[in-house]
């Protein structure tokens, strides 16, 4: 009877434990398969973001051509055409005789090559595989696919930093806000396109080494940081940066062996590999901008080397040997800073590197940067217009970082505060900090949402139901309407505001339809097959690109802006009367003279708005000029009441010949200026050593020919 009984208590166990295995199997098999469910839908997001990064980016595209934009993309251009077909060595050692006149431009040591080996290297790849494209096709369209890498670069950095939830909308958010892509649309072939991917993935890997503590991520951290400094040079941002971090790890007592062995190997790989860009050679080790990651390397090995002897000595004796090597240090530090100084070894602060610290040195000391309109300081409707619901997001993102200081959120952090600064100083660095207000946005949403969609997924209870899933109900809403509402905001910026090529400008009628100025190429078009081969061309340096890589012809400018007093002779030119112009145009060899105007069609980005920045660096260089001088009671007017040393300057002249003869509106006088809204003040005059040889369909670009000397024979 005992025996059956045992028999069957075995009997019932063994079931039971058939039964516990089966269910843990079928546990382990939902499990898997959600696994899988999860990691498909990840795929599948992840794959509409990189799809909408790139399609969001061809408005410009499908709406004129493809088509290259602005002013620096047409030398980029025109450097990829050069390396294709000349090679990389040739390229390198490329001088440039028809820009900076009578100068020429070494080319290979002058530029960043990253982007034009990038272009050239997809564009034989893509040949290679008997997938014939145009090098400018492969130009034009290189900035929006770099965009959708960024944005799964975007996606694995704010994963690190904290889960997968925050790094799919960081991701998503990335591919279409606006401050991105300003920089990044079709056409846009700019060292910014690809420096914005190398700069997010030199930032991942860096957390991500200093995370783990392994010397492969830390090199490949030098590898990204060796094609962002070939790149952009604003590789200066990330070698401050992580040194920043580190030193901040450091003051917080957050030191481990893991921080010493990323940045030991970054800063020396990706030292010695930076050295080998022509452009910046031995800048890292001599530049007073780098000083700062050599400090910081430096003080690493002091402390780990204090921390080594530290267990081998008492600790008085310890204490004694760690005041003598501070102090022993900090005295050669202060030494080799001050001979380095006092020699010129170690070069100073550029003009550049200040106006980032004071927003008015560059007004007062460097007219040349301060003339450049996207180096004017950012105004809050400019934060809204690129970032939109990212400005609240922002601050609510450095809160939940600030809750959880871990090493990667004090890097996000440090990012973030440096950025905010920076882009408030230039609006260029918009584009800096766009990526981590994506990723703090992204942490907020994140937190926000998976916080309220627990209180409405909560099992309800008597006490506090309705509040909790009222509240969860509202927060969710918000957001996604706030979420939606950034959608639509960044889908309309990139269609209007930065989807239309500078060389091709519209305008909408009251009918809705567009009406396409393309002035610009007619005018480029006229120069290259109405002009001699040799011919010297002078404009203001904002159209010496174009008219290099589209014209074809020499310019005495252009956008590269190395040589103040060059320009100031261009500027002293444009500022003078047409005898005194004409006697510095005849000795730099001048041929044709170019200007842009805008008075017709109403082109408020024409040469008489920006005439005063020609007076002021060409001021700069002859005190003779003067801007008061051109002022009537400190305004700058261009009708009657204009100053006389204003009406008879070159520039208005050849902007306003012949202009008194037009009517611009209905019952406006002749010689009506849209642009400045009034009447000109100087109307026909004649030109002496100057005679009209081309004006666009809209007066938009008009060309001089600058007449030869009298035969004095």
């Amino acid at each position: 009877m005992k025996r059956s009984e045992k028999s069957s208590t075995s009997v019932v166990n063994n079931k039971q434990q058939d039964v516990n295995i089966i269910s843990s199997n079928e546990v382990g098999v939902k499990e898997e398969s959600k696994g899988h469910q999860e990691f498909l839908l990840k795929v599948l997001i992840l794959s509409v973001i990189y799809v909408l990064a790139f399609s969001t980016r061809l408005f410009s595209v499908l709406r004129y051509e493809s088509v290259i934009h602005e002013f620096d993309p047409y030398f980029n251009y025109r450097s990829t055409i050069y390396l294709v077909q000349e090679g990389f060595y040739n390229f390198l050692n490329w001088f440039d005789e028809r820009a900076w006149y009578p100068l020429g431009r070494i080319v290979g040591g002058t530029i960043y090559p990253g982007l034009m080996a990038t272009a050239s290297l997809v564009h034989w790849s893509l040949n290679s595989l008997n997938i014939t494209v145009n090098i400018r096709n492969v130009c034009v369209l290189l900035s929006p696919w770099f965009a959708s890498n960024t944005a799964m670069v975007t996606y694995k950095f704010a994963k690190e930093v904290k889960d997968t939830q925050t790094g799919l909308v960081a991701a998503a958010m990335i591919a279409i806000v606006p401050g991105y892509i300003s920089r990044s649309v079709a056409g846009s072939f700019d060292n910014e396109g690809i420096a914005i991917f190398a700069l997010i993935f030199t930032y991942y890997c860096w957390i991500k080494s200093v995370n783990t503590g392994s010397l492969m991520w830390a090199a490949i951290c030098s590898l990204a940081y060796f094609y962002m400094a070939s790149a952009w040079g604003g590789y200066v941002f990330i070698i401050n940066l992580i040194p920043l971090h580190a030193f901040f790890l450091l003051l917080t007592g957050r030191y481990s062996h893991r921080l010493y062995i990323a940045y030991s190997t970054m800063f020396v790989i990706g030292t010695i590999l930076s050295m080998q860009i022509t452009f910046i050679s031995f800048q890292p080790v001599q530049s007073s901008e780098h000083l700062a990651a050599i400090g910081i390397f430096g003080l690493l090995q002091l402390y780990a080397g204090l921390a080594w002897v530290k267990s081998h000595l008492t600790n008085e004796a310890f204490k004694k040997l760690q005041r003598l090597t501070v102090l022993f240090v900090l005295s050669c530090a202060a030494a080799v800073l001050v001979i380095g100084t006092l020699t010129g070894y170690i070069s100073p602060f550029n003009g550049r590197f200040y106006s980032l610290l004071d927003p008015t040195y560059a007004r007062d000391h460097i007219p040349i940067i301060a003339s450049v309109s996207e180096h004017q300081p950012t105004t809050w409707a400019s934060y809204f217009f690129d970032l939109h619901i990212l400005v609240f997001l922002f601050p609510a993102g450095l809160y939940f970082c600030f809750q959880k200081l871990t090493d990667a959120n004090i890097f996000l952090i440090l990012y973030g505060v440096t950025s905010i600064y920076f882009s408030g100083v230039m609006v260029r660095l918009m584009l800096v900090l766009a990526p981590v207000a994506c990723i703090l946005a992204a942490v907020a949403v994140s937190a926000t949402l998976t916080t309220y969609m627990k209180k409405l997924k909560a099992p309800s209870s008597p006490s506090d139901a309705n509040n909790s899933k009222e509240s969860g109900g509202v927060m969710v809403a918000v957001l996604t309407v706030l979420l939606i509402l950034y959608a639509f905001h960044c889908t309309w910026v990139t269609s209007e505001a930065y989807s239309s090529p500078s060389i091709v400008l519209s305008a909408k009628q009251n009918d809705g339809s567009r009406v396409i100025f393309d002035d610009f190429r007619e005018a480029y078009r006229w120069i290259g097959q109405n002009t001699a081969d040799d011919a010297r061309i002078m404009s203001w340096w904002d159209y010496g690109y174009q008219l290099s890589a589209m014209a074809n012809r020499t310019v005495l400018v252009d956008n590269n802006t190395w040589n103040n007093s060059h320009i100031a002779q261009v500027g002293k030119a444009f500022a003078s009367t047409e005898e005194d112009a004409y006697i510095q145009m005849k000795a730099l060899d001048v041929d044709y003279v170019l200007v842009i105007f805008g008075g017709l069609t109403g082109y408020s980005s024409d040469d008489i708005n920006k005439f005063l920045w020609m007076v002021r660096i060409g001021g700069s260089c002859d005190p003779n000029i003067k801007e008061q001088d051109y002022l009537t009671n400190g305004q700058y007017r261009i009708d009657k009441g204009a100053s006389p040393t204003m009406l008879n300057s070159l520039m208005y002249k050849l902007s306003y010949y012949r202009f008194s003869e037009v009517h611009t509106d209905y019952q406006r006088p002749t010689g009506f200026d849209r642009v400045r809204n009034v009447e000109i003040g100087n109307k026909n005059f004649d030109l002496t050593y100057l005679e009209e040889a081309f004006t666009s369909v809209h007066w938009l670009v008009r060309v001089y020919k600058v007449k030869d000397f009298d035969n004095r024979a």
